[in-house]
């Protein structure tokens, strides 16, 4: 990569947005049409409702917590790689990803994203699970359907959280398959919050004002804006793998359906973009603990959640 296009990724929107608030919105979003087609396709295919969810008697007698999320074989996306293009290959998300992570960047994981109404959730199941920092709810839904990660809230969090060990060189980008407002799981999302770097979750978050005092534990901290992530469908936006985000439980009679992409810059390969990022925080770019709320199960054994407080 030559001086001046080195200069050029990093002189990017999207670098600079990082740099300065940890995230990125694109104005444009993507091809509504091609997202709403996308809905439409996966909505034949499965009812939101509240078959999805073993009874309890049934979770009981063989509660599984990992190995509940979609993974190769068992991703409904893999159905759709070619309804995907009009993401991956949408001009201003190409060039986002190159001037942050280098021509030759990878996707780590694609999957389907889904909200799970109040009205859908069992009322056993609402109990079990109330005041838990993170409401995954693929261990209560039957196994043919756990090919789409189910959440029903979750307390804000860096997406580092998956991944102890690795550095923080990849991204998020998050794509609603239709309008989300407020009353939709719109995510909440920590302005700043980037700037100290990996930190243990939960995370030391107090309410102050319009956002959320931030403190890493090593003497720092930041006072962080919170933006909501609403928006018409097609509505698209990144942040970084250290941006504090999260969601309340879906107050909706909807479920809300969207697209989530971890997206990384191949190992040896110059990401001049995300370097330049990386070297404002204050913090490290990898734990090797990146949470402290689960069980040896993987069962939740800590009660809090600030996003609830948003």
């Amino acid at each position: 990569m030559t001086v001046a296009e080195r200069s050029t990724n990093e002189a990017h929107p999207v670098v600079s947005d990082f740099i300065a608030r940890g995230y990125h919105v694109f104005e444009a979003g993507v091809d509504p049409a091609a997202a709403g087609d996308l809905l439409a396709k996966i909505r034949d295919l499965r009812t939101f409702d509240a078959d999805l969810f073993l009874s309890e008697a049934q979770f009981d007698a063989d509660p599984q917590y990992i190995g509940v999320n979609p993974a190769p074989g068992r991703n409904l996306l893999e159905r759709f790689e070619a309804d995907l293009a009009f993401v991956e290959n949408d001009p201003a998300i190409v060039a986002a990803l190159e001037a942050l992570l280098g021509e030759d960047y990878e996707i780590l994981l694609k999957k389907l994203i889904c909200g799970v109404p109040s009205s859908v959730v069992p009322d056993w199941l609402k109990a079990r699970i109330a005041g838990n920092p993170v409401n995954n709810l693929g261990a209560y839904v039957k196994a043919p359907f756990r090919d789409i990660t189910y959440f029903y809230g979750i307390d804000f969090h860096q997406d580092l959280i998956d991944y102890k060990d690795r550095e923080a060189d990849f991204i998020t980008l998050y794509i609603y398959l239709h309008d989300v407002g407020t009353h939709d799981a719109p995510l909440f999302l920590l302005e700043d919050s980037h700037r100290l770097g990996g930190t243990l979750f939960p995370h030391a978050l107090t309410k102050k004002g319009d956002g959320w005092l931030y403190r890493d534990g090593r003497g720092h901290e930041v006072q962080t804006r919170q933006h909501l992530l609403t928006g018409t469908t097609g509505y698209a936006a990144m942040w970084h793998a250290c941006t504090l985000h999260g969601t309340q439980p879906d107050a909706a009679d909807n479920e809300r359906l969207s697209l989530r992409y971890l997206i990384a810059r191949r190992p040896g390969v110059a990401a001049p973009g995300m370097d330049a990022v990386n070297a404002t925080l204050l913090g490290p770019l990898s734990l090797e603990a990146t949470r402290q709320d689960l069980d040896a199960r993987g069962a939740a054994q800590i009660k809090a959640n600030s996003v609830n407080e948003a």
